[in-house]
């Protein structure tokens, strides 16, 4: 088959799972074409049947803000025409479902049908697609695309409750390919780069902002440090880098945090990291947990949207409510203090990950795109 898939091409969850996903779908013999601002950051290596196709915004001092989605939507009608795209794979309600959408109106017009299959990831519903600006067109986006996934029942529960759905959603969760995390790569003496033999490592990754109380995981990792010698990797860069940085000196526990930025070496860093902190307000799914997860990483988190989902309470690791600081270093302690126990947690956790392993999951986007095909009065090639 033949598929054109819209992502973000950056760090984001959802760029990765989009990208992961047609690397995947292409093993198996499908034609992808990636179409975007800029070449998706997992997407390290084209072929014969994965090509990237970049979305050019001409500027034009009429526009204040640049129109991505007319841009966006051109290059669609292009790329399917020039490429004999059969179906189309679009990550986000907006922009991404609303240029898909402008796309399918224009091909039509020259008699193409393109089913259009459009995944939801969080932002676009719970943030963005809330807002009255963008509401009703997050709803005639949904509305008007042939197949509606979601990437954890939460994230469908809470669309179906904000927005007045025709479609229904199918829940298909995030992935990880577990394949990859078979044997070490790295060595021990790696992780001494890190902290010292006896310190234990905790983890965080994120894109620092708001909505991951960036605050709270300094604050839970001041609690745990107390009794357990430790070392804080903080991964990513945002908005709230500043201010963790300012919290972590009036703590004066410097000497104790690590801020390693936009990190390409995450597998590095999870691979020695004892425990992963997330006590974010909102996660639609929590990709970076599972990510750790797979890694043998416990997981301390909120209990929060997606997340119950993913980190199994007393299993992968422990649930807390949203700002409750203390009981997430609690259960942190708990875990971290005792060799033993934490090794139970480390063990569960990859068991819990091999749930979410992309040979389970890919089948059911195959699926989805034969049923997104019937509804268009196409067969599946």
């Amino acid at each position: 088959m033949k598929i054109a898939i819209v992502c973000y091409p950056t760090f984001g969850g959802s760029g990765v799972v989009a990208t992961e996903l047609g690397l995947a779908l292409a093993k198996r013999g499908h034609e992808i074409h990636f179409v975007t601002y800029s070449q998706p950051v997992r997407l390290d290596q084209l072929s014969g049947n994965v090509r990237f196709h970049e979305v050019h915004v001409p500027e034009y001092p009429l526009f204040h803000y640049q129109p991505y989605e007319l841009a966006l939507s051109s290059k669609l009608v292009n790329v399917v025409k020039q490429f004999k795209i059969e179906l189309l794979h679009v990550h986000y309600a907006i922009p991404h479902a609303y240029a898909g959408y402008m796309a399918k109106k224009m091909l039509a017009e020259e008699g193409y049908k393109l089913p259009m299959v459009t995944t939801l990831h969080g932002t676009d519903i719970t943030l963005v697609g809330n807002h009255p600006f963008y509401k009703p067109a997050v709803t005639f986006s949904i509305n008007n695309s042939d197949v509606v996934t979601s990437v954890s029942k939460s994230l469908k529960e809470d669309t179906l409750k904000s927005f007045k759905i025709k479609k229904n959603i199918e829940v298909i969760p995030n992935f990880i390919d577990c394949s990859k995390y078979d044997e070490k790569e790295f060595t021990d003496c790696q992780r001494e780069m890190m902290a010292e033999h006896e310190e234990k490592i905790i983890t965080h990754i994120s894109n620092f902002r708001k909505v991951k109380r960036i605050d709270d995981v300094i604050k839970v990792f001041y609690e745990i440090q107390k009794k357990v010698d430790a070392k804080l990797m903080m991964v990513g860069e945002g908005p709230e880098k500043a201010m963790a940085e300012d919290l972590v000196d009036e703590l004066n526990i410097t000497n104790k945090v690590m801020f390693l930025g936009q990190s390409h070496e995450i597998d590095k860093i999870l691979c020695f990291s004892d425990l992963f902190l997330l006590p974010s307000e909102k996660e639609s799914f929590g990709l970076s947990a599972l990510e750790a997860m797979v890694n043998e990483v416990a997981i301390i988190s909120t209990n929060t949207g997606g997340l119950p989902e993913v980190n199994i309470h007393g299993v992968s690791g422990y649930l807390s409510n949203v700002e409750d600081v203390q009981d997430m270093a609690n259960n942190a302690i708990r875990i971290l203090e005792n060799e033993e126990n934490l090794e139970k947690f480390k063990a569960n956790a990859k068991k819990v990950a091999a749930k979410f392993d992309l040979e389970n999951v890919l089948p059911f986007y195959e699926e989805i795109y034969e049923k997104a095909l019937n509804a268009a009065n196409l067969s599946l090639k």
